[in-house]
């Protein structure tokens, strides 16, 4: 594929895979806005859409481009990977982030008071991932995997609401990136704060292509199936 101006942000994450690392050091959302042409990513992100371009053409650590292979897959291996991957990153990370964030706050909190912020953002959001992959996986997930929901009415109302769950998990991000300065680490931060902007940047790489997956790859194959 010849990515261009016009080519949509799913279209050339699902054909370049550097393009992941790009947007996501660019600031440019390619799991919730995967509908978004790049033009108009790279209008959001600040970025001149030629750069984008040109870096699209260098060749990968591999040689050449290829294909995700995610969007050749069988949809219950891919909903497997989800779960087990993605899923389960949520699920171990949130309690230990949490730990760390209250530890962090207690030293650091008076003068850094953007912590507290970070807290009830970051427990809101964890609080809430716990119930959609709840809802996804007793629910929706099943589904899809026998296919017996697959490509019909029954599971365009739960993958919409999924998508908009999505949305708001990615404006609960862009907060906590925002208030954190792009997780740089301030000069007074001990060795917790440290690790506490690295696990919170973690965090958000992890679900942006946890997103990716489900949005622009799971959710479309299983309309169109």
């Amino acid at each position: 594929m010849n990515a261009s101006s016009q080519t949509t942000v799913r279209e050339i994450v699902q054909e370049f895979p550097q393009a992941v690392r790009l947007f996501e050091s660019a600031g440019i959302d390619y799991c919730c806005g995967g509908k978004r042409t790049l033009a108009e990513a790279c209008q959001r992100g600040g970025i001149a859409v030629e750069t984008v371009l040109d870096l699209l053409q260098q060749p990968t650590e591999t040689g050449e481009a290829r294909t995700d292979r995610w969007t050749s897959a069988e949809l219950p291996e891919l909903v497997d990977y989800i779960v087990q991957t993605h899923h389960a990153f949520v699920r171990r990370e949130s309690p230990r982030l949490t730990e760390l964030l209250t530890k962090v706050q207690a030293k650091h909190g008076t003068n850094h008071p953007e912590l507290s912020e970070i807290a009830a953002l970051f427990a809101a959001l964890t609080r809430e991932l716990s119930l959609h992959m709840r809802k996804e996986e007793q629910a929706l997930f099943p589904l899809l995997k026998d296919r017996s929901g697959a490509g019909s009415h029954w599971v365009e109302f739960p993958i919409r609401q999924m998508m908009a769950e999505h949305e708001d998990a990615g404006d609960a991000l862009a907060g906590i990136r925002s208030l954190s300065g792009g997780f740089e680490i301030p000069a007074d931060a001990c060795l917790s704060f440290a690790a506490l902007y690295q696990g919170l940047e973690e965090f958000e790489r992890d679900l942006h292509r946890h997103i990716h997956l489900e949005n622009n790859i799971l959710f479309p194959r299983a309309l169109e199936a």
